[in-house]
């Protein structure tokens, strides 16, 4: 308690952030970790073209409920970049590794929010192991065809279908300061854009600019397409097993489309779904309310 013209000021102390790097399978893992380890686990996974940092807000926040474990995927962040000819950048092996960092970690039970590229890293750990997953929360990350209906997919598919060198240029573009920003300011409302800070886009193009860094992520893009033929998979261990869901999406988005964050209520009959006002990176303006959601959403809904 701190005393100030004789007003009393009390300041809420919150569990500090920690930040790790360990070797998994040689490689340089970097996460973020918060809470008591006595709390409930969850593991907050990121997406393109982020990375841990997009959830620098949201870990404090949560802290004081979970042990919040947020990983960043070789490539991104502050883990490491290994060559392209000695690491194949799937979300395969993106999987893998956060799977054995979280055993590494002795983490047996947790919840995963899942955003972006986060989904089909978040659902390959649920279809291997469905019983260990104790909620799943997305913002914005997709398991439904519906999902990808927008146009910002058509070179993408486009892509997918010839693995050739001119569809393949046509997406360096996805990788460049102005496909970046508009990621973060594109569905945002007006009146939101001052919340919108710049750190975020300029954060994650200081990393997409390091030489051969372009190239992962074009190797990424082109194996989304794995992920396609895994959804009936995943839906279907959704209606086996009835995680309890949380979708917090920004319904501006024009990647993942807002039908694709709709479409969980056919596998979750009990899914609570929040639409936003905002875009894509809905955690950067709406951070607060998401936080507020997840631990409301935790009291109800989840038994851990």
């Amino acid at each position: 308690m701190i005393a100030v013209k004789d007003k009393t000021l009390e300041i809420k102390h919150t569990s500090p952030t920690e930040y790790h790097t360990v070797s998994i399978d040689g490689i340089d893992i970097f996460y973020r970790e918060a809470g008591s380890k006595d709390l409930p686990v969850l593991v907050l996974l990121h997406g393109f073209p982020s990375s841990s940092h997009m959830f620098r807000e949201l870990i404090p926040k949560l802290a004081h409920k979970f042990h919040v474990i947020a990983p960043d995927y070789p490539g991104y962040g502050h883990s490491a970049m290994p060559d392209r000819k000695k690491f194949s950048y799937t979300f395969d092996n993106y999987a893998n590794l956060v799977e054995k960092l979280l055993a590494r970690l002795h983490v047996k039970q947790y919840a995963i929010y899942v955003f972006d590229y986060g989904a089909p890293v978040g659902f390959r750990l649920f279809q291997k192991n469905p019983n260990q997953i104790t909620a799943i929360i997305t913002q914005n990350g997709n398991a439904y065809e519906e999902g990808l209906s927008g146009k910002f997919w058509d070179p993408v598919k486009a892509y997918w279908r010839t693995h050739a060198e001119k569809e393949q240029e046509a997406l360096r573009g996805f990788t460049e300061e102005k496909t970046t920003r508009w990621q973060y300011e594109n569905g945002v409302p007006k009146e939101r854009l001052a919340n919108l800070s710049p750190d975020g886009w300029q954060y994650d193009q200081s990393l997409l600019n390091r030489p051969g860094n372009a190239e992962i992520q074009l190797d990424l893009l082109y194996d989304y397409r794995t992920n396609l033929p895994l959804y009936p998979e995943w839906q279907s261990l959704f209606r086996k097993y009835q995680p309890p869901l949380l979708a917090v999406w920004g319904k501006n988005d024009e990647i993942f489309v807002s039908s694709g964050g709709e479409a969980y209520k056919r596998d979750f009959p009990d899914a609570e779904i929040h639409m936003l006002d905002a875009g894509h990176f809905a955690i950067e303006t709406h951070g607060e309310e998401i936080a507020q959601f997840i631990i409301n959403f935790f009291e109800r809904k989840v038994k851990v």
